[in-house]
């Protein structure tokens, strides 16, 4: 790596820059062709890999009907038959600064910017990571090194940055002044993803709210943007008393249209809540364990998920594939019932305008019984992603209280020091592949071992008018002996309290 040292630089009092040399702590705007050295395999190598679980997978079909291919373009040579212009794939570059921690921190976290990059349909063309004590408030980067980044993105031939971080306002506008290309952050990145991935009317609900939190204090006014709405008498054409002044602005106009968006857009993820409600309240009727998965993005939830259940949901080797929550029911190993919801995937620094909208999702898995937390064992820092799940699963209502169990999914692509290691610091690990079907049984068995078991011992005789009651006890509870009498169906097991309601009056005396 080139590094620049400034004799201006004051060194920092942060302690873990003291163990830097001079050089490291005024690191320059590095090309880290480690972040790329291959390009467009910033998401993992080979093709996404599916199973006999999986199904058809027709909506991975519907996805991949419609794909960008580079190279292609309309540039004319005779520009007077029709308005120049050159229609590509988006080529970025990318930029990360980091004011703590390592080096290998930075560049991983660049490379899963790349994975998204990729995901949003983009071609990356280069990786770069600056080192500095705080970012510029004015260009993010500062201004010399944003005219050293506005020459690379020339000669790359890149039409976007994409910084690896959250912009305000005037730093996006400052780099953009510079560079002379489109400036998005992280933010926006992942905001487009979960846009073009969002199939439900609920799901698009939620993004176009986040997208809108996301824009409305980064309204930028261009031109008559700025002028005022008649304010006055406009043109000749008095417009009466009480409405001469200053008027309205175009892009305060534009922002309280978004506003009022926004909160049309409240009202109907509002709406759409007692539907979520009733059916979760059903399950609890009925008293049917609830188990929720909840993960990393690409971390495998959904191939876990038909490989439990068959369930046949999409499988895509890309970050945010699935991002609306599919309720499955399943039955143990010993026939008892209960149902395993896969939730939207997590990413590091997940935008919170997202973690606002997608809060009522996210609700399926605070009340769920059991949590299964899916780990990509492949990934080069599955730590990390343990860490960045469960600082968001903090934030909703009662999960502290429900019991969690570490799955390390893709058990066939990862180093078996990196699994001994996390099983040395989680109490509850179960190591498995759903790829290759790996340790699925025994995770099925745990499930059923740890869901909760009906506490309330019967001896009845069930009519044979009574059939449905029969079926209930198998379903929703757990039978130690079954004989069929003249009178009906004699069942000694377990319930819960409900049914066992419901059964008082056939119980043998």
């Amino acid at each position: 790596m080139h590094n620049d040292s400034s004799p201006e630089h004051t060194p920092s009092p942060d302690a873990e820059w003291e163990n830097d040399t001079r050089s490291e702590r005024d690191i320059a705007l590095d090309v880290v062709q480690r972040v790329l050295a291959r390009a467009g395999t910033a998401l993992d190598e080979g093709s996404t890999r599916h199973t006999s679980h999986d199904g058809d997978q027709l909506e991975l079909e519907e996805r991949s009907a419609l794909r960008r291919v580079t190279g292609l373009s309309t540039e004319l040579e005779d520009v007077t038959e029709v308005e120049y212009r050159q229609l590509r794939l988006e080529k970025v570059v990318l930029v990360g600064l980091y004011t703590r921690g390592t080096a290998l921190d930075a560049e991983v976290s660049l490379r899963e910017l790349a994975a998204l990059a990729e995901t949003a349909g983009s071609e990356v063309l280069d990786g770069l990571l600056q080192r500095r004590t705080n970012p510029d408030p004015g260009t993010y980067l500062g201004s010399g090194k944003a005219k050293e980044l506005a020459q690379i993105v020339a000669h790359a031939g890149a039409d976007t940055v994409v910084v690896d971080g959250e912009l305000g306002a005037s730093q996006r506008r400052g780099l953009e002044d510079i560079i002379k290309v489109k400036v998005i952050d992280r933010t926006a990145l992942i905001l487009d993803i979960f846009a073009q991935h969002a199939k439900s009317r609920e799901g698009k609900a939620q993004v176009e709210l986040a997208q809108l939190e996301y824009l409305l204090p980064r309204l930028r006014g261009w031109g008559e943007s700025m002028s005022r709405q008649a304010g006055g008498q406009v043109g000749g054409a008095g417009a009466g008393m009480g409405s001469r002044g200053p008027g309205e602005t175009k892009i305060e106009l534009d922002r309280r249209r978004i506003r009022d968006r926004m909160a049309k857009l409240r009202r109907e993820i509002a709406a759409m809540k007692p539907a979520r409600d009733t059916k979760r309240a059903n399950r609890k009727k009925n008293a049917i364990p609830a188990v929720s998965i909840a993960g990393y993005t690409n971390a495998g939830k959904s191939s876990l998920l038909n490989a439990l259940t068959g369930a046949g949901v999409l499988v895509e080797n890309a970050l945010f594939a699935t991002l609306d929550p599919t309720v499955r029911r399943t039955k143990t190993p010993d026939g008892r019932l209960y149902t395993l919801a896969d939730t939207v995937g997590f990413v590091r620094s997940l935008p919170h305008q997202l973690i606002e909208a997608f809060r009522s999702t996210l609700e399926e898995v605070g009340d769920s019984d059991l949590i299964l937390h899916v780990v990509d064992a492949s990934h080069p820092d599955p730590e990390g992603q343990i860490a960045a799940v469960r600082h968001v699963l903090a934030d909703i209502d009662g999960v502290s209280d429900i019991p969690e169990a570490i799955v390390l999914n893709k058990a066939d692509m990862a180093d078996p020091e990196v699994i001994a290691r996390i099983r040395l610091h989680e109490s509850n690990v179960h190591v498995v592949s759903a790829h290759t079907g790996l340790g699925i049984e025994e995770l099925l068995e745990y499930i059923s071992e740890a869901l909760p078991r009906p506490g309330i011992q019967i001896d009845v005789v069930v009519p044979y008018s009574r059939g449905e009651l029969v079926n209930r006890i198998h379903l929703e509870g757990e039978i130690d002996s079954i004989e069929h009498v003249e009178t009906g169906t004699a069942i000694k097991g377990r319930v819960d309290g409900e049914l066992a309601t419901e059964l008082a009056p056939y119980t043998v005396k």
